[in-house]
């Protein structure tokens, strides 16, 4: 029998905040007991003739959140789909879920991004975090473990970070001065260009202007570069290598994309490296290419997890922003006792520094069990609840909206479902409303 899951603390943290919000996380879901294991075969799901239709002639690709919502209600919360080559298994219950990424083994094994790899060998760069596997992920995942999450590795990043955060709010309250309706009309897209400007300055300590008036035209090709990449991916994916000669369009669209990331990393990694080896190394603020400069680590490695964190890093940072904010203004209360929380420990107006996170446990709490129970959460847009006008000490006069972005992605051999169930504190109820 599997072991029992224990209610993490960080949701019991807010239970306490807003006692209405202390919904019991449902059990994980027994086996048959008249019954063994059943196999892959037995598995639900659509077959691959109906499973391509919806992606190709019923507008899958622009709603895999929506066809995920459907395969949970029609097969239960584990099914299986194919695409070509493709056989993903999607996992829409938060305590599955949670047991499968409990039972990784020192190696785990993320989708087989196949046409991801097949590009660095073609091209020669090295795999990074996101496509190395085995004894060079763990090698890689240490070092950058290292140099990016333990608290003073943070704290490090703390300045640069809060240089970003001031620019987006004021970019925010100057595209609501100029709507009519004091609205920010696409805040997906703002929160996009405001994680590739965070993660950029943590890993070349770069200002890329994604937060100026005027966004510079590289940068412009870049977003586009990482949009063209993922639709790509899906179908280079589920195309035999043979058809590429046969219809050599997709894998060139999908190549060129990868050539322009990979070139735009590139120029601000060397021109970090230049500065340091002109000046020296800066002395504080360092920036994710100093240390592994430092650490002797070669270019070519670097080139290739720079810009593959460089990708993830925008993605990651403005889905968490986007579902955080959105759980937040579908329940004010939590809302409410995070906004006394920050004024409590950082008053109004100042910018708070990255030691003093210890400060606002709830605000980790928020993040850690949105992260936890919509994990492998795909965003979509949304309706707009409104947020209270200071949730961060920074200066915000009037309530913002929440609207989490779109952002294609193509579905692992494993994949943590967009619909989990209602399991956690912070779950979606059958009665509110779904963000597709």
């Amino acid at each position: 029998m599997p072991q029992s899951l224990r209610l993490p603390a960080r949701a019991a943290l807010l239970s306490r905040c807003l006692p209405e919000l202390g919904v019991p996380r449902q059990p994980p879901v027994p086996p048959a007991a008249t019954r063994g294991p059943r196999s892959l075969a037995e598995m639900p799901g659509p077959s691959p003739a109906a499973f391509l239709y919806d992606l190709l002639c019923r507008g899958g690709l622009r709603r895999l959140h929506e066809l995920q919502v459907e395969g949970r209600a029609r097969y239960g919360p584990v099914w299986k789909a194919s695409f070509g080559p493709i056989l993903t298994v999607h996992v829409a219950e938060a305590g599955l879920i949670e047991q499968v990424l409990r039972q990784e083994g020192d190696f785990p094994v993320r989708s087989h991004l196949s046409s991801w790899k097949d590009y660095r060998v073609c091209r020669g760069h090295a795999c990074g975090l996101l496509t190395a596997e085995g004894e060079e992920w763990q090698r890689l995942r240490r070092l950058l473990g290292r140099l990016l999450l333990r608290p003073r590795a943070v704290e490090g990043y703390g300045g640069p970070v809060a240089d970003v955060v001031g620019d987006l709010l004021r970019r925010l309250q100057r595209q609501r001065d100029r709507h009519p309706q004091h609205l920010v009309p696409d805040l997906a897209a703002e929160f996009y260009k405001f994680g590739l400007e965070g993660i950029s300055s943590v890993l070349f300590a770069s200002r890329l202007g994604c937060l100026e008036q005027e966004v510079p035209r590289d940068t412009e090709t870049f977003i586009r570069s990482i949009n063209t990449m993922f639709v790509m991916t899906l179908l280079t994916m589920a195309m035999p290598k043979p058809l590429h000669r046969l219809f050599p369009k997709p894998w060139q669209t999908f190549c060129e994309a990868w050539d322009y990331m990979f070139a735009f990393a590139k120029g601000h990694i060397d021109r970090r490296v230049a500065e340091a080896a002109e000046h020296g190394e800066p002395a504080e603020q360092m920036c994710l290419t100093d240390h592994l400069a430092r650490e002797k680590v070669p270019m070519k490695t670097i080139y290739g997890n720079v810009t593959e964190l460089l990708l993830a890093g925008v993605d990651t940072i403005s889905s968490t922003l986007s579902w955080s904010l959105y759980e937040l203004a579908r329940h004010p209360g939590v809302q409410a006792a995070l906004h006394r929380e920050l004024a409590a420990a950082f008053g109004t107006g100042c910018s708070p520094s990255a030691t003093a996170l210890g400060k606002v446990p709830l605000l980790r709490a928020v993040v850690k069990e949105t992260l936890r129970w919509g994990r492998g959460r795909r965003p979509r847009p949304c309706l707009r609840p409104q947020l209270h006008p200071c949730l961060c000490p920074h200066p915000c006069p009037s309530p913002l909206s929440s609207s989490p972005p779109p952002s294609p992605s193509s579905p692992p051999s494993l994949a943590p479902s967009s619909s989990p169930s209602p399991s956690s504190s912070l779950s979606l109820s059958p009665s509110s409303p779904h963000p597709h």
